[in-house]
């Protein structure tokens, strides 16, 4: 009976394991550093097709399908947290210089347009960041909302310009001021990709007791 129920199991299994390999796999948001985009608590599906398939523990493709565009939502391992899985903003592409001074971004010598969106309200864990600015930030073909505190003095050590070499990406956090991204660790390396996140499908903020039932299913844009 028990070799049955395990014959029956592992054909289940088995497109489980595969759907989440090469497919799509949930990851949770930890942090405010993509506020108000992604709040603390969203659950996410990752496309993991959408720039290649990948082999399972090397991460190394296969398959090329795709490649990032400016403005995707990506999961990968942080170059100097490899155990880890971070979100961020494609800001640059390769072949790309990329400025920021003064909470503006510039990509190519062009000053990207920001427009006012009022005050942030957060709510749970994210009720620290309210208060901050909303701004919608005209990154070309997808424009986004950018979180911006003045009481939190930019700091990055060394340059704030950069140039991204071939086989890299530039990559930052929609809450600006409260990110540690690119601007701090430089180039992310193509190879630490994992996927592109493209749907929230549950919020749930464990420590205020609320899950925002009318954020599930939404596009991440």
């Amino acid at each position: 009976l028990v070799g049955a129920y395990a014959k029956a199991l592992f054909p289940v299994l088995a497109v489980v394991l595969g759907l989440r390999s090469f497919v799509a796999d949930p990851f949770r948001i930890p942090s405010s550093s993509m506020m108000p985009t992604l709040l603390i608590g969203d659950f996410i599906l990752v496309n993991k097709f959408a720039y290649g398939l990948r082999l399972p523990i090397t991460n190394q493709k296969f398959i090329v399908t795709g490649e990032p565009t400016r403005g995707d939502v990506v999961v990968f391992k942080p170059p100097q947290h490899p155990d880890q899985d971070w979100i961020k903003r494609v800001i640059g592409l390769p072949g790309d210089t990329i400025t920021y001074h003064d909470h503006q971004v510039s990509v190519n010598g062009a000053v990207l347009r920001y427009e006012d969106g009022g005050n942030f309200v957060g709510k749970g864990k994210g009720a620290e960041m309210t208060g901050a600015r909303l701004e919608s930030e005209q990154l070309p073909g997808r424009p986004h909302l950018i979180l911006a505190r003045d009481d939190m003095p930019y700091f990055v050590q060394g340059e704030s310009q950069w140039t991204v070499p071939a086989g890299n990406y530039f990559v930052m956090g929609d809450n600006r001021d409260n990110s540690e991204d690119s601007r701090f660790w430089g180039v992310l390396p193509e190879t630490n990709l994992r996927g592109k996140a493209f749907m929230m499908w549950m919020t749930w903020d464990p420590g205020a007791g609320w899950s925002a039932f009318n954020r599930v299913g939404s596009r991440i844009p």
